[in-house]
């Protein structure tokens, strides 16, 4: 896999992150309902719940098993049409994710550790986004997961919102 993907890097067609190529240089991940797809799919949350999560479906990781361009971005996007209070989003590592700097979108960092990143807004407005993305360190490519948990005032989601990773 790796030496048909040099080759066609090499060659100048296409790239190997086009290609979607799984190996050393690049991971994808494997959504909750397994369905074998790499693109985004919503957590599974409660019915009524005006809110998705939404997550980086492709990245590429250098040797040392960072994640490049920035790290990954993780976040909530409302699709009502009022506004929530008090709104948090946590991303919890559950296996093999080691977190560093944060950068929030759309409201503050209020803890951060290797272990965790948490974004809080006093007032998400209708159709905001909420979300972090965070440099992130992966301690086994092949296996590794983080869960999500929102909470706010307001709407009827449930606090826990699924994991996102890949392996078991």
């Amino acid at each position: 896999m790796r030496t048909s993907a040099a080759i066609l890097a090499t060659a100048g067609a296409l790239t190997a992150a086009q290609l979607g190529v799984a190996g050393a240089a690049s991971a994808s991940e494997k959504p909750t309902a397994r369905t074998g797809s790499a693109a985004p799919s919503a957590a599974p949350r409660s019915s009524g719940c005006p809110i998705d999560i939404v997550y980086t479906s492709r990245f590429q990781i250098d040797r040392n098993g960072w994640v490049t361009n920035g790290g990954l971005y993780f976040g909530l996007k409302s699709k009502s049409t009022k506004s929530f209070k008090k709104v948090s989003f946590t991303v919890s590592n559950v296996k093999n994710i080691r977190f560093g700097k944060a950068t929030p979108t759309g409201g503050k960092v209020t803890r951060r550790t290797s272990q965790t990143v948490k974004v809080y807004d006093k007032s998400l407005a209708p159709k905001a986004k909420l979300g972090v993305k965070v440099r992130t360190h992966l301690l086994n490519t092949r296996n590794y997961r983080v869960k999500f948990t929102v909470r706010g005032d307001g709407w009827s989601c449930a606090v826990n919102q699924g994991t996102w990773g890949a392996g078991s």
